[in-house]
C-alpha cells in the first residue's frame, strides 16, 4: 500500500472543484492523456472515464470508475491499466488550507500479482508528482482567501 500526503494552499472546495472537472484530470494524474467520459457524470458514483497510458514502446487504455464519494471529503476510484486499483483521496480541512491524502494499492491483475516494495517506491513518485500537480492547479485557479475571507484581499488589519 502506498499512501502520500500534500499540503495544498487553499480550502477544501477549491480542491473539490479540481476533482469534479474530468477535463483536467489529465491534467493532474500522472502518465494520462487521451481520455473521455465513458459513463454518468463524473465523479457520480459509478461514473467512469477513459484515457491511455504510454509504458515505453507500449500504451495502454485504462479506465477510473468512482466506488465511493462523500462530498468534500473522500474520493474513491477502481483504476489501472494494469489490472484494478484502489486510488483512495481523503481531503482534510487544515487550518485555512487542505490536507490531501492518496493511499493506492493494486487490487488484482498483473499490478496485484507484482505489488511489492518496489512497486510501491514507484507509485510513491508517482503520487509526489500528482499531488504536485494537483495543488499547482487548484493555487493557479483559484484566489487565496485572507485572513478577512476576501478573496485576493491584502489589507492588514492596523488595530485602530
Amino acid at each position: 500500500m502506498a499512501a502520500r500526503h500534500h499540503l495544498i494552499d487553499r480550502a477544501p472546495p477549491a480542491v473539490w472543484k479540481i476533482l469534479e472537472d474530468e477535463r483536467l484530470y489529465g491534467t493532474w494524474v500522472v502518465g494520462t492523456s487521451e481520455f473521455r467520459r465513458e459513463q454518468g457524470d463524473w465523479p457520480e458514483l459509478g461514473s467512469s472515464i477513459t484515457y491511455s497510458v504510454r509504458l515505453g514502446p507500449k500504451e495502454f487504455t485504462g479506465r477510473t470508475v468512482v466506488r465511493r464519494i462523500e462530498r468534500p471529503r473522500t474520493l474513491e476510484a477502481e483504476a489501472g491499466p494494469l489490472g484494478p486499483a484502489r486510488i483512495a483521496l481523503d481531503i482534510r480541512p487544515w487550518g485555512d488550507k487542505t490536507l490531501v491524502t492518496v493511499d493506492e494499492h493494486p487490487l488484482r491483475g498483473v499490478g496485484g500479482t507484482l505489488h511489492n516494495v518496489l512497486l510501491d517506491s514507484l507509485i510513491q513518485i508517482r503520487h509526489r508528482t500528482m499531488l504536485a500537480r494537483l495543488a499547482r492547479l487548484t493555487e493557479r485557479r483559484t484566489p487565496a482567501e485572507t485572513s478577512e475571507g476576501a478573496p485576493g484581499d491584502r489589507r492588514r488589519n492596523s488595530g485602530g
